[in-house]
Protein backbone atom coordinates (compact mmCIF):
# COMPACT_ATOMS: atom_id res chain seq x y z
CA UNK A 1 0.00 0.00 0.00
CA UNK A 2 1.33 3.40 -0.53
CA UNK A 3 1.57 5.64 1.89
CA UNK A 4 0.44 8.95 0.89
CA UNK A 5 -1.56 11.90 1.77
CA UNK A 6 -4.45 13.38 0.69
CA UNK A 7 -7.07 16.10 0.98
CA UNK A 8 -4.69 17.34 3.50
CA UNK A 9 -4.87 21.51 3.45
CA UNK A 10 -2.79 23.89 1.73
CA UNK A 11 -1.24 25.85 4.62
CA UNK A 12 0.33 23.15 6.53
CA UNK A 13 3.70 21.52 5.68
CA UNK A 14 4.56 18.17 6.20
CA UNK A 15 7.16 15.50 4.79
CA UNK A 16 6.74 12.36 3.12
CA UNK A 17 9.57 9.45 2.45
CA UNK A 18 9.55 6.83 0.20
CA UNK A 19 12.58 4.45 1.04
CA UNK A 20 13.70 0.74 -0.09
CA UNK A 21 16.22 -1.14 -1.95
CA UNK A 22 17.48 -0.83 -5.37
CA UNK A 23 14.87 -1.07 -8.28
CA UNK A 24 11.95 -1.15 -6.01
CA UNK A 25 10.72 1.98 -7.77
CA UNK A 26 11.09 5.02 -5.31
CA UNK A 27 12.32 7.45 -7.94
CA UNK A 28 9.35 6.44 -10.34
CA UNK A 29 6.48 6.87 -6.95
CA UNK A 30 8.70 10.27 -6.51
CA UNK A 31 7.95 10.84 -10.27
CA UNK A 32 4.54 10.13 -9.75
CA UNK A 33 4.06 12.36 -6.59
CA UNK A 34 5.07 15.10 -8.23
CA UNK A 35 3.19 14.86 -11.26
CA UNK A 36 -0.07 14.95 -9.38
CA UNK A 37 0.62 17.72 -7.40
CA UNK A 38 1.73 19.78 -11.07
CA UNK A 39 -1.93 18.63 -12.15
CA UNK A 40 -3.33 19.85 -9.24
CA UNK A 41 -1.64 23.50 -9.76
CA UNK A 42 1.01 23.40 -7.01
CA UNK A 43 5.03 24.86 -7.88
CA UNK A 44 6.91 21.60 -7.88
CA UNK A 45 11.16 21.42 -7.50
CA UNK A 46 12.25 18.45 -8.14
CA UNK A 47 16.11 18.17 -6.20
CA UNK A 48 18.51 16.10 -7.12
CA UNK A 49 22.67 15.35 -5.79
CA UNK A 50 24.90 15.78 -8.44
CA UNK A 51 26.62 12.32 -7.53
CA UNK A 52 23.52 10.70 -9.57
CA UNK A 53 23.83 11.73 -13.12
CA UNK A 54 23.27 7.55 -14.02
CA UNK A 55 20.46 8.32 -16.77
CA UNK A 56 21.04 12.50 -16.89
CA UNK A 57 23.27 14.96 -15.52
CA UNK A 58 20.22 17.16 -15.26
CA UNK A 59 16.89 15.21 -14.77
CA UNK A 60 15.46 12.81 -12.60
CA UNK A 61 15.23 9.54 -14.18
CA UNK A 62 14.09 6.09 -12.61
CA UNK A 63 15.52 2.97 -13.89
CA UNK A 64 12.02 2.43 -16.10
CA UNK A 65 12.81 5.83 -18.14
CA UNK A 66 10.34 8.16 -16.44
CA UNK A 67 11.92 11.74 -16.28
CA UNK A 68 11.36 14.84 -14.51
CA UNK A 69 13.31 18.08 -15.00
CA UNK A 70 14.85 18.52 -11.84
CA UNK A 71 17.34 20.86 -10.15
CA UNK A 72 20.84 19.51 -9.40
CA UNK A 73 22.73 20.54 -6.11
CA UNK A 74 25.74 20.14 -4.65
CA UNK A 75 24.77 20.29 -0.95
CA UNK A 76 21.75 20.60 1.20
CA UNK A 77 22.03 24.40 1.35
CA UNK A 78 21.25 25.16 -1.61
CA UNK A 79 18.18 23.73 -1.26
CA UNK A 80 16.53 26.39 0.98
CA UNK A 81 17.17 29.05 -1.47
CA UNK A 82 16.18 27.76 -4.73
CA UNK A 83 12.63 26.13 -3.08
CA UNK A 84 11.62 29.79 -2.29
CA UNK A 85 8.45 29.93 -4.34
CA UNK A 86 7.56 26.27 -4.24
CA UNK A 87 4.98 24.41 -2.83
CA UNK A 88 6.45 21.14 -3.43
CA UNK A 89 9.50 19.96 -2.86
CA UNK A 90 10.56 16.45 -4.26
CA UNK A 91 14.73 15.44 -3.32
CA UNK A 92 15.56 12.08 -5.34
CA UNK A 93 18.56 9.71 -4.03
CA UNK A 94 18.34 11.79 -0.39
CA UNK A 95 21.10 8.78 1.05
CA UNK A 96 23.80 10.80 -0.59
CA UNK A 97 23.04 14.22 0.97
CA UNK A 98 24.77 15.27 4.67
CA UNK A 99 22.74 15.09 7.97
CA UNK A 100 22.15 18.67 7.87
CA UNK A 101 19.59 17.47 5.00
CA UNK A 102 17.47 16.72 7.97
CA UNK A 103 17.53 20.40 9.17
CA UNK A 104 16.93 21.90 5.82
CA UNK A 105 13.70 19.57 5.39
CA UNK A 106 12.30 20.39 8.74
CA UNK A 107 12.26 23.88 8.06
CA UNK A 108 10.86 23.07 4.74
CA UNK A 109 7.98 21.46 6.75
CA UNK A 110 8.05 24.14 9.46
CA UNK A 111 7.19 26.74 6.62
CA UNK A 112 3.59 24.98 5.44
CA UNK A 113 5.62 22.94 2.16
CA UNK A 114 4.95 19.47 1.16
CA UNK A 115 8.76 17.59 1.40
CA UNK A 116 8.46 14.21 -0.62
CA UNK A 117 12.10 12.47 -0.11
CA UNK A 118 13.47 9.17 -1.79
CA UNK A 119 16.34 6.91 -0.99
CA UNK A 120 17.47 3.76 0.31
CA UNK A 121 16.62 3.09 3.28
CA UNK A 122 20.07 0.74 3.42
CA UNK A 123 23.68 0.58 2.26
CA UNK A 124 25.03 -2.55 0.57
CA UNK A 125 26.18 -3.71 3.95
CA UNK A 126 22.42 -4.09 4.99
CA UNK A 127 23.11 -0.64 7.26
CA UNK A 128 21.08 2.48 7.37
CA UNK A 129 22.48 4.82 4.88
CA UNK A 130 23.04 8.51 5.78
CA UNK A 131 19.86 10.72 6.45
CA UNK A 132 17.33 8.46 5.67
CA UNK A 133 17.11 6.35 9.48
CA UNK A 134 17.08 10.08 10.89
CA UNK A 135 14.47 11.09 7.72
CA UNK A 136 12.36 8.48 8.12
CA UNK A 137 12.21 9.23 12.00
CA UNK A 138 10.66 12.68 11.56
CA UNK A 139 8.63 11.95 8.45
CA UNK A 140 4.68 12.10 8.91
CA UNK A 141 3.71 9.69 5.70
CA UNK A 142 6.61 6.51 4.94
CA UNK A 143 6.21 4.01 2.39
CA UNK A 144 9.00 1.45 1.94
CA UNK A 145 8.75 -0.19 -1.80
CA UNK A 146 9.82 -3.32 -2.58
CA UNK A 147 11.92 -4.91 -5.43
CA UNK A 148 11.70 -8.73 -6.58
CA UNK A 149 14.81 -10.78 -5.32
CA UNK A 150 16.78 -12.32 -7.94
CA UNK A 151 17.39 -15.22 -6.62
CA UNK A 152 14.34 -16.08 -4.58
CA UNK A 153 11.62 -14.16 -6.66
CA UNK A 154 10.00 -13.16 -3.20
CA UNK A 155 9.80 -9.38 -2.24
CA UNK A 156 13.33 -7.86 -1.76
CA UNK A 157 14.29 -5.06 0.96
CA UNK A 158 17.89 -5.22 0.28
CA UNK A 159 20.74 -3.73 -2.16
CA UNK A 160 23.43 -6.86 -2.56
CA UNK A 161 26.42 -5.27 -4.57
CA UNK A 162 27.78 -7.74 -7.08
CA UNK A 163 31.15 -5.80 -8.26
CA UNK A 164 34.15 -5.43 -5.82
CA UNK A 165 34.18 -2.25 -3.59
CA UNK A 166 33.71 -1.59 -0.58
CA UNK A 167 33.19 2.31 -0.99
CA UNK A 168 29.12 2.87 1.12
CA UNK A 169 28.59 5.28 -2.17
CA UNK A 170 29.05 3.49 -5.41
CA UNK A 171 26.44 4.67 -8.20
CA UNK A 172 25.41 2.38 -10.59
CA UNK A 173 22.88 -0.15 -11.83
CA UNK A 174 22.14 -3.83 -12.48
CA UNK A 175 25.70 -4.23 -13.26
CA UNK A 176 26.41 -3.07 -9.49
CA UNK A 177 23.73 -4.08 -7.35
CA UNK A 178 20.77 -6.50 -7.83
CA UNK A 179 17.85 -6.99 -5.14
CA UNK A 180 17.68 -9.56 -2.23
CA UNK A 181 15.11 -10.66 -0.14
CA UNK A 182 16.86 -11.34 3.46
CA UNK A 183 17.22 -14.75 2.95
CA UNK A 184 19.31 -14.77 -0.12
CA UNK A 185 21.41 -11.03 1.05
CA UNK A 186 24.88 -11.46 2.22
CA UNK A 187 26.26 -8.41 3.47
CA UNK A 188 28.93 -6.76 1.99
CA UNK A 189 30.02 -7.73 -1.38
CA UNK A 190 28.53 -11.08 -3.64
CA UNK A 191 31.06 -12.23 -5.37
CA UNK A 192 29.54 -15.36 -6.72
CA UNK A 193 27.08 -13.55 -8.83
CA UNK A 194 29.92 -11.23 -10.08
CA UNK A 195 29.17 -10.37 -13.24
CA UNK A 196 31.71 -11.29 -16.12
Amino acid sequence: MINEPSYLPQEYGWIEVICGGMFSGKTEELIRRARRAQIAGQKVLVIKPTVDNRYSSSDVVSHDKSTIPSLVVKTVDEIIEKSENFRVICIDEAQFFSNNLLNIVNELANNNRRVIIAGLDMDYEGKPFGPMPYLLAIAEFVTKLHAICTKSGMLASYSQRVIDSDRQVLVGEYDAYEPRARHCFTAGIDKKSKKH
